[in-house]
């Protein structure tokens, strides 16, 4: 090796240094925060809290229905693969979002 390669092999390129992201202060990614996350959708879509873009709520029934229907279509295809808890949340959060949905159509 020359001296110049030796150097340059006990150097650490700026590309491998792990950089701090915002992506370092997002939970970890598994099926229940998935599923949390689109309940949190379907909560901004209904109205129930505040669009953390805009500060304002917003309903949008559609958008919130479509929400739920895809989380529908979740507990449909996993049937049977998911552990106890996870069926279990995943039940109760679309239990709730059905209940306030048909509250806000009225």
């Amino acid at each position: 090796m020359t001296d110049e390669k030796q150097e340059d092999a006990g150097k650490t390129d700026p590309v491998d240094q792990p950089k701090t992201t915002a992506t370092d202060s997002l939970p970890a990614l598994n099926f229940a925060t998935f599923i949390f996350s689109l309940n949190s959708s379907a909560l901004v879509q209904l109205g129930m809290i505040e669009d953390p873009m805009t500060s304002q709520k917003i309903k949008n029934l559609p958008l919130a229905k479509q929400t739920i229907d895809i989380l529908s279509m979740l507990e449909e295809k996993t049937r049977g693969n998911l552990e106890a808890d996870e069926a279990a949340m995943l039940k109760n959060v679309l239990y709730d979002l059905r209940i306030l949905y048909v509250k806000e159509k009225g």
